[in-house]
């Protein structure tokens, strides 16, 4: 195992966050608007070029270039909305590192105890050793939260691992995000937006390991013995499957599905030397709608809406020098104008909960406080929550979700 960093004060930041009541941690928008003001705005934002496709539903998206970080166009950016699976890419954003990939574990019962029923499934077995790279490729591949809570309790357990997601979205300066659970099944204040999820996708994939796992289509899973079983990428856009065609230049990234979320899915394509990144929260009910939405934005990202100017931006992570947005609005780089109710999903507008912390005396108890609000809010929503879907049936795990 990699060794971690101390815990740091933006750290602490984040247990704070995840120690809150939900009540409290659901806010509408964040206290200013990150990436830019139009990204508040309602309908949607473009500029230079003819508006997107009409026929897009979702209750939110987002079209950015990954190498820039200009936003293209937009609409409901900073809504904050149920992620699904798509939360993954900040749990493989902020574990991935920890471990070695051919580092060896061998899986207990308390390891996968506590995943929700109704959970995607890669078909993870106790007694079984698996690599790293086999967790890594059952929770990019099948969306796995079996997968996800091995490696979050090789982590140290779920509540510090959603306590170090909360830091990492903080760092990140994805505002909108809230973290309940590191796997993304529906659980009450568990949010986030285009914008983040954009976000997430472009930090994770600067690493190779992330680019790698994501745009992996088919491996072999252990099964137990010698035994193995093939799993497929569930991201129809880079498979082809359920009557698509694989999208040209897709590489990735991360789809999901819940009965709460519907579906949400972020995708990057590269075409003629340029890297777009789409992110489609929630369309209409349809089986393809959000492969298809997804694929309807690039082509236009790619043709009609390359002479599209900049309405906002994907800003840099905190620890990598990007610029922290003020309240006012006032802050350096692409922080814009306070937000607004524009920027909502649900709920009431205000500061965000760790921005409020951020005043507060802080100390190591929250670690204890953060795992108890989690337990129960965990037990509170497990028989609530419907399924958490993946998009397809898995091996023999049974029906996927996720």
């Amino acid at each position: 195992m990699r060794d971690s960093s101390r815990l740091t004060r933006r750290a602490v930041l984040g247990l704070t966050a995840a120690a809150l009541p939900v009540s409290a941690a659901t806010p509408a928008s964040a206290a200013t608007v990150i990436g830019g003001e139009r990204l508040a705005r309602g309908g949607v934002q473009v500029s230079g070029a003819t508006g997107p496709p009409r026929k897009i539903t979702a209750r939110a998206w987002l079209l950015a270039d990954c190498d820039s970080g200009e936003v293209l166009a937009s609409y409901n950016a900073h809504r904050r909305l149920a992620p699904a699976s798509t939360l993954k890419m900040l749990f493989a954003d902020t574990v991935l590192k920890k471990f070695e990939r051919t580092e060896r574990y061998r899986v207990k019962d308390t390891d996968i105890s506590d995943v929700p029923a109704g959970s995607s499934l890669v078909g993870i077995k106790p007694g079984i050793t698996y690599t790293v790279e086999q967790l890594w490729q059952g929770v990019f591949l099948r969306s796995g939260n079996d997968a996800v809570h091995v490696l979050a309790h090789m982590n140290g357990g779920i509540a510090k691992t959603v306590a170090e997601m909360q830091a990492r979205a903080a760092d990140l300066q994805a505002l909108d995000t809230h973290v309940v659970s590191p796997d993304g099944f529906d659980h009450p204040g568990q949010l986030s937006s285009a914008y983040d999820l954009t976000l997430f996708a472009r930090h994770g994939l600067k690493d190779d390991d992330f680019r790698g796992y994501c745009g992996t289509r088919i491996a072999n899973f252990p099964a137990g013995g010698k035994k193995t079983f093939q799993i497929q990428n569930t991201d129809r856009l880079l498979t082809g499957a359920w009557g698509l065609d694989v999208y040209k230049g897709l590489f990735g990234v991360k789809n999901g599905y819940t009965s709460h979320a519907g579906n949400t899915f972020t995708g990057g394509a590269t075409r003629d030397g340029r890297t777009l990144l789409v992110t489609v929260m929630h369309p209409d009910p349809a089986t393809n709608a959000v492969y298809e939405q997804t694929a309807a934005l690039l082509d236009w990202g790619f043709g009609k809406g390359s002479s599209a100017q900049s309405v906002g931006a994907l800003v840099d992570p905190l620890s990598e020098g990007g610029a922290s947005a003020s309240p006012s609005g006032r802050g350096k780089g692409a922080a814009g104008a306070a937000g607004t109710g524009a920027a909502a999903g649900s709920g009431s507008s205000g500061p965000s909960p760790w921005r409020v912390a951020e005043g507060g005396a802080l100390t190591l108890g929250l670690l204890g406080a953060g795992a108890w609000a989690l337990r129960r809010r965990r037990r509170a929503a497990g028989a609530a929550a419907g399924p958490d879907s993946g998009d397809t049936p898995s091996g023999p795990a049974g029906p996927t979700a996720g």
